[in-house]
């Protein structure tokens, strides 16, 4: 038995976001989780390998979602504001778990683990900025909202 070939659909890999700023920014945040949970892991700290485990995968589903175009066929949520909601509770989380990793630290591997997560928690608040500033809901979504060359004047009306 043998399936219909205009059935079949193939995974398309969008390397133009990789090479996009956001992508970068993805990337730089799983290889900051990577460096935290390496850390964590030596210093032997349950709580906070948790943490980055549970983050590092998120991000990296969230990014495999961009990457495979996904979002594009699960339109039942919009995914920059879920993007942008996880970027903003986890730079949230990272500060408070972070700073009480580095300042009750009694291993050094905790003290580095604790630095990266504050790096972390700063490039999710860069992620969330991006993010936010780009999203667009009751306007229509264009690279230039200007008129006559004016920042900060919107095109939409009503």
């Amino acid at each position: 038995m043998s399936e219909d070939p205009s059935r079949i659909t193939a995974m398309e890999v969008d390397t133009a976001f990789i090479k996009s700023k956001r992508g970068i920014l993805k990337v730089a945040e799983m290889v900051t989780l990577f460096v935290a949970f390496v850390c964590f892991a030596v210093a032997s700290r349950p709580k906070y390998i948790a943490a980055t485990v549970q983050e590092f995968v998120i991000t990296s589903l969230l990014l495999l979602l961009y990457l495979f175009k996904l979002n594009k066929r699960l339109t039942f949520f919009f995914w920059p504001l879920v993007d942008a909601f996880n970027s903003v509770f986890a730079a949230v989380y990272f500060i408070v778990l972070s700073l009480l990793a580095a300042t009750t630290y009694t291993v050094t591997g905790t003290l580095v683990g604790g630095i990266f997560g504050l790096v972390f928690a700063g490039l999710m608040c860069v992620d969330s900025f991006v993010l936010f500033k780009n999203i667009t809901f009751n306007q229509p979504r264009s690279e230039i909202n200007t008129v006559n060359n004016e920042p900060g004047t919107c095109t939409g009306t009503g």
